[in-house]
């Protein structure tokens, strides 16, 4: 696909405003790499008309921006994934829309005469009295905006004052779309079905928890009824199980798992002037041992329905966050431990491109840096261990939907277990750096003697020490782990 003008080098650090000229076709190009790997779905962030280069600055829900290759390039990726069976989640950003959207552009020009001045937040008497929208504020204006008592408080007051409407975090570019006018919200709701009728597999909603429950009620009805089996999650960073009782998201982004997952495998590894600069992370990432650590993953496993915490998006990093391999002190066992527990847990586990390689990142934009094709610079055993483990669950029904339980906690070690009704496999972790030891029953939910006829495989995958496995007289199991080492153990042949 030919540009239209000058782009950033590849492998140039990312910048805010800057464009390296990556597009839906280059996906394309690369789907055998993502099949290989294990891969069955892509969650794309924004991909419509936006002059960001994030794109969360839409300027056309129903138009793919065309330096990513316009609809065509959404097109052939849809079918080539299709081809695979893989699945294509995009990102509805329906909160706020960029100062480039047209509508809002109609009421920059005409103000309120504009007959679409009440999508959005706007100061009608400032309108009456003849000032205009200053979505480009001068620099006098910012001086007046930071100077604002409610600068930081990010509600929108200090844009509706200063600028004539509500900007979202009071950001300039971003006027919050007012979802509560019936038109603005026709418009969204049929952006939402076109992209469902040109045959994507679901949204992922940004800051969803910013628009009202009987928005995303209506919105998850239309979305249902084009497709029944579309995915829908909400960009929602706590435990909020109010929005998951089913008629809203089927999951949420479940980042209390990923503060986790940071807390305990790389509790000596943090790098918490990293930590310090995640608005979210500071506050709940904290190193953790193994006893905490199984409490935690037994109360996510417990705060939401069944269906919900089967259907939960499982990330160790996104577009928001540094990358957890900067964040884990560059320690590459942490990620591996890490991403074993995401291939072993109920839900959706998800990569943020560029971890199986070891990329990483600070905040945004660093996060963002480009991927590096040239394997020379892949660690190369990180990448042979994420495509085992994913390799792992797929080969493994009980990892993806056996019942979850905590087993044993000692130290820097944990130990849950996967339970179906025809096979059982336990998750070993030892985040210490000395050997670790734990003691787990195995007869707990059957109740039936695994002393006689019990087929135990310890999983060895690349980079990380296999647990060994001793079957005790009491029907136990004795396991012992390296240090920074975790591993799986199935269980088959099992006799009453």
């Amino acid at each position: 696909m030919i540009k239209p003008g000058p782009l950033e080098p590849w492998d140039a650090p990312p910048t805010n405003n800057g464009f390296k000229g990556g597009d839906l076709l280059g996906v394309v190009e690369r789907l055998d790499y993502l099949a290989d790997l294990g891969i069955t779905a892509l969650y794309l962030t924004p991909i419509f008309s936006s002059a960001s280069n994030h794109r969360y600055h839409t300027y056309d829900y129903f138009q793919v921006d065309p330096l990513l290759g316009g609809d065509a390039g959404l097109r052939e990726l849809l079918d080539q994934c299709h081809a695979r069976d893989m699945r294509v989640v995009l990102d509805g950003v329906f909160n706020h829309s960029g100062r480039g959207f047209w509508p809002f552009h109609h009421v920059v020009e005409n103000g309120a005469r504009s007959p679409y001045v009440d999508w959005f937040y706007v100061d009608h008497q400032a309108l009456a009295s003849g000032r205009d929208l200053r979505p480009y504020p001068s620099a006098d204006e910012w001086r007046q905006m930071a100077a604002d008592p409610q600068a930081g408080a990010h509600r929108g007051d200090v844009s509706q004052r200063h600028l004539g409407y509500t900007a979202w975090w009071d950001l300039p570019a971003l006027p919050k779309l007012n979802t509560n006018n019936p038109h603005m919200r026709e418009h969204l709701m049929t952006a939402a079905e076109h992209w469902l009728r040109f045959g994507i597999d679901g949204w992922r909603l940004d800051v969803a928890e910013e628009i009202d429950a009987g928005f995303w009620r209506e919105f998850r009805t239309r979305v249902r009824a084009i497709n029944p089996e579309a995915y829908i999650v909400g960009e929602i960073w706590r435990e909020k199980p109010q929005w998951v009782t089913g008629d809203t998201f089927d999951a949420l982004m479940n980042y209390p798992l990923t503060e986790a997952l940071l807390s305990f495998t790389a509790a000596r590894q943090l790098d918490m002037a990293v930590v310090a600069t995640q608005h979210e992370y500071r506050e709940f990432v904290r190193p953790m041992d193994g006893p905490a650590f199984g409490a935690r993953l037994e109360q996510l496993m417990t705060n939401y329905r069944p269906q919900v915490v089967d259907a939960q998006l499982n990330l160790l990093g996104s577009h928001d966050t540094a990358r957890f391999l900067t964040l884990a002190g560059g320690d590459v066992a942490s990620l591996m431990l890490s991403l074993l527990v995401t291939m072993t847990l109920p839900g959706a586990p998800c990569i943020y491109y560029g971890d199986e390689i070891g990329v990483e990142g600070r905040h945004d934009p660093d996060c963002r840096r480009a991927f590096p094709w040239d394997e020379s610079r892949w660690n190369v055993q990180l990448h042979d261990f994420s495509r085992a483990a994913i390799a792992l669950r797929r080969a493994h029904d009980v990892l993806r939907h056996g019942e979850f339980r905590t087993l044993a906690a000692a130290g820097n070690a944990v130990a849950y277990g996967r339970f179906a009704s025809d096979a059982e496999a336990f998750v070993v972790l030892n985040a210490g750096d000395e050997t670790a030891q734990l003691t787990v029953p195995t007869d707990h939910r059957r109740g039936t003697d695994h002393r006689r006829g019990t087929d135990l495989q310890p999983v060895s995958l690349p980079g990380l020490e296999a647990p060994r496995v001793n079957l005790d007289d009491d029907g136990s199991m004795s396991i012992q782990l390296a240090g920074r080492s975790g591993g799986v153990v199935l269980l088959g042949g099992l006799l009453a």
